[in-house]
């Protein structure tokens, strides 16, 4: 096992020992370190770059045991980004679920064991049986909360599991208010009274308030970077989500430009779906008003400069998706661009002659300035799979501004489509900016050219520059 395994797993059972002890729950060493395995191993997947063990430690924070463990179990399942779910949780779900053209369902009744925990995790959550699970919708989340659950009760009181439960439910993210008027925060506190009802938990009212207002931390952490104040930390953050769920990109310099700019619309078009007032949730007083509203403002800050970001990434790459078409169906992004920094070739970048414009564009607002220093001095620390900066958005939107950007939406849409060409939507840009991209390309591939007709050790590193 790596180092970094070695301290998650440290860290894990860790949490976990102090966890225990504060509930005052007895858990022999050994079964803690197999519940640590169970854990680390799936958050330290090949495809988990975000939703990782760093981010679970985050989540669950540091001073409430039964936060502590939300934050190691929210995640334990994520079909999506893990293409499957873990084969040690089947011991846990197999009973409980069946799977039908690829979607999973809660078994009908007759079909279900007789399984008071499993019955308690899904009052809490409003599930019944043979209800189809969603990944959208909690399904994640849910599995996730059985698992703990399952894991747990052979040493953890009905009460516990439900609290612990309760704060996995949360955070199922983007929820809108209901159509009766309520939050999830609300909704949650009212079906935990059901729930205590329904199992006889013997909860005070106090104590499930308590637990809604610890599910408001819990989820509030595990959202978070929307209300980061660094613009460049939480679009690194946004990032680190595109491999999880485009795995192509985890393919380091190998993936082709049709696959990073699909990656991009598909977070292009989540960003504009967004409703900045759904991201944190509050439950009285829990955080206070000032704080609340503190996240909902930064987070609508956040997302106006990643949706500008976006788009202006998405009509950057769509013109040289276009260019790449009169080479190839499916080229690689490196070829096009040149090779990433840690790849251990240079042969040039897109940009890095690009020419010095007499009356470039100025931003006229805070957010277009944001943006375009983000383009320039780049996001944050984030994945190894793409570089920081953008040197070809930054010259597109210098050359024709964000209202050129924003002009040529409608039609790489339809190019996207298919409903019009590549050349069709080429003709619908600046012919002098396609022109200075099509022959910076251009210098890329003749580097290219000139690298195949020299024996690499002793390929000058510095050819790109001549």
């Amino acid at each position: 096992m790596s180092l970094e395994h070695n301290q998650n797993h440290q860290q894990c059972l860790e949490k976990l020992l102090w966890a225990t002890e504060q509930l005052e729950v007895e858990v022999s060493l050994a079964e803690l370190a197999k519940i640590t395995q169970l854990i680390v191993q799936t958050m330290t997947g090949p495809r988990r770059c975000f939703h990782s063990a760093e981010h679970m430690f985050e989540v669950g924070g540091s001073t409430d045991a039964i936060e502590i463990l939300a934050g190691l179990f929210h995640d334990i399942v994520y079909v999506q980004v893990d293409g499957s779910i873990n084969f040690n949780f089947t011991y846990y779900l197999a009973p409980l679920l069946r799977e039908e053209q690829g979607q999973l369902f809660i078994r009908a009744k007759p079909e279900l064991p007789d399984d008071p925990t499993f019955e308690m995790v899904a009052a809490v959550f409003g599930f019944v049986p043979e209800q189809a699970l969603s990944p959208l919708a909690g399904q994640n989340e849910f599995l996730s909360a059985v698992v703990a659950a399952k894991a747990l009760e052979s040493f953890f009181s009905s009460s516990l599991i439900v609290q612990l439960t309760a704060c996995i439910e949360a955070t199922i993210p983007f929820r809108p208010i209901s159509e009766s008027g309520l939050n999830p925060s609300q909704l949650l506190y009212q079906r935990l009274k059901s729930t205590n009802e329904q199992f006889n938990l013997k909860l005070t009212d106090e104590e499930i308030r308590q637990t809604v207002k610890q599910s408001v931390r819990v989820t509030n952490r595990d959202v978070g970077s929307f209300a980061h104040p660094s613009s460049a930390v939480f679009l690194a953050n946004t990032w680190n989500l595109l491999p999880e769920t485009n795995h192509n990109l985890q393919k380091s310099g190998a993936y082709t430009v049709r696959d990073y700019r699909i990656a991009i619309q598909k977070m292009t078009g989540f960003m504009n779906f967004l409703n900045p007032e759904t991201i944190f949730q509050h439950f009285q007083g829990e955080p206070d008003d000032e704080t609340y509203h503190n996240l909902v403002e930064q987070a609508k800050e956040n997302i106006k400069i990643g949706r500008l970001y976006l788009e202006s990434k998405l009509i950057a790459n769509a013109i040289l998706e276009a260019l790449s078409l009169r080479l190839s169906q499916d080229i690689s992004l490196a070829i096009m661009m040149g090779e990433l920094p840690d790849s251990g070739y240079f042969l040039g970048r897109l940009g890095d002659t690009f020419p010095n414009l007499i009356k470039p564009y100025q931003p006229t607002n805070y957010i277009e300035k944001e943006v375009c220093n983000l383009f320039i001095l780049g996001r944050g620390n984030g994945g190894n799979y793409d570089i920081k900066t953008s040197p070809l958005t930054a010259f597109v939107i210098k050359f024709i501004g964000f209202d050129g950007i924003l002009a040529l939406r409608e039609q790489s849409r339809k190019f996207f489509q298919g409903t019009i060409s590549s050349e069709d939507f080429l003709a619908s840009c600046d012919p002098e900016l396609v022109r200075i991209i099509a022959n910076e390309v251009i210098k890329l591939l003749e580097n290219r050219k000139q690298a195949l007709r020299i024996p690499r050790q002793k390929f000058p590193s510095d050819l790109a520059r001549s």
